[in-house]
């Protein structure tokens, strides 16, 4: 499977430490989103040009979107739902680069992200509720039920990442096999649909990572204020 879908690709070896190119691929990516950022950021403006004015607009659609699901919450999970949204983009798309794989089509980089994820639900619970409330809602409504919300926790992690992971690979075993058949007749259809269904898996991995955040914080909540609706 060397230079195919399935093939990470071993870049550099030191004993037991190896650097793939799903690494490569992703350090390149994070080192550019800070590039960009930094270098659009740079010199704000009280009355904004073109650039300046897309890019709030950008980010005010980010807000809006993340508000649309956890408004209370908006401007604080911001930087976290944004960049994995602008990240996962770039990655998803990075298989139209020739010789460069989507290191989202790696199972590693997924279930990382998946991770990530995972550990941002806890976070943000325990920093917006405390830790004592924070794992009450576990034992909510009864102490029964605590071995199914540990399941749950750990089923939606994994099927986070085979989502990400499964579509993405596919996606691009799909386009390699349809060039082999019919060569390069057919490459801007090809393109369109990688492209498309790039930016269909970002979103909903953003998405999903939003709700499950929004849902962890609003049950934290609810956890919290039923002693006092019984008072």
């Amino acid at each position: 499977m060397q230079g195919g879908p399935l093939d990470v690709g071993v870049v550099w070896q030191l004993g037991a430490v190896s650097i793939t190119g799903t690494v490569v691929t992703t350090w390149a990516i994070m080192a550019m989103l800070g590039l960009v950022a930094a270098l659009l950021t740079r010199r704000l403006a009280l009355r904004p040009g073109a650039l300046q004015s897309a890019i709030e607009g950008m980010v005010v659609a980010l807000e809006a979107a993340i508000a649309a699901v956890a408004p209370a919450y908006a401007q604080r999970m911001l930087p976290l739902i944004g960049t994995l949204w602008l990240f996962l983009v770039l990655a998803n798309l990075a298989g139209l680069v020739p010789g460069v794989r989507s290191p989202t089509g790696d199972l590693s980089a997924t279930t990382a992200l998946a991770l990530l994820v995972f550990l941002s639900v806890h976070w943000f619970g325990i920093r917006a509720q405390g830790l004592r409330a924070y794992l009450r809602h576990y034992l909510s409504p009864s102490p029964i039920l605590l071995p199914f919300h540990l399941i749950s926790e750990v089923t939606r992690t994994v099927a986070l990442a085979l989502r990400l992971f499964g579509n993405i690979m596919s996606l691009e075993m799909a386009a390699l096999l349809i060039l082999l058949v019919a060569g390069f007749l057919v490459p801007i259809p090809i393109l369109m649909l990688h492209i498309i269904e790039a930016l269909v898996q970002a979103y909903i991995f953003g998405m999903l990572a939003l709700i499950y955040i929004a849902g962890g914080l609003e049950a934290r909540q609810r956890t919290l204020d039923r002693p006092k609706e019984t008072t």
